[in-house]
């Protein structure tokens, strides 16, 4: 699958900017979603989400990579866009972590007749 994503560019300098990005998506059901840069704000991305059963539940896992050229330059600019990222990737797991804990807990009540 093929997803864009497009961010608003919150800074001084760059405040009605929007950051385009494209990837592809794979799924291996049931335990895998990679995702790989086309095009974005920097050269290179990969990433994953990996499922696990883990003591009876579920465990989720994210790894990522990026990359940049144009040396000290690119070092600099990919650390800024991996700090919002791995923030906007935080946020959304812990969204999730959240509905999954609400949904289980419904689950485990009795059900009354």
């Amino acid at each position: 699958m093929l997803a864009a994503h497009y961010t608003p560019i919150r800074s001084p300098i760059a405040s009605r900017l929007t950051a385009v990005t494209v990837e592809t998506v794979r799924f291996t059901p049931p335990e895998r979603i990679d995702f790989r840069l086309v095009r974005g704000p920097v050269p290179h991305v990969i990433e994953d989400f990996t499922l696990r059963d883990h003591h009876g539940g579920t465990r989720l896992t994210y790894h990522g990579e990026i990359g940049a050229d144009l040396w000290q330059l690119g070092r600099w600019w990919s650390n800024l866009v991996a700090r919002r990222w791995e923030a906007v990737v935080a946020k959304s797991l812990a969204a999730v972590k959240v509905e999954a804990e609400r949904r289980t807990a419904i689950q485990r009540q009795p059900q009354h007749r």
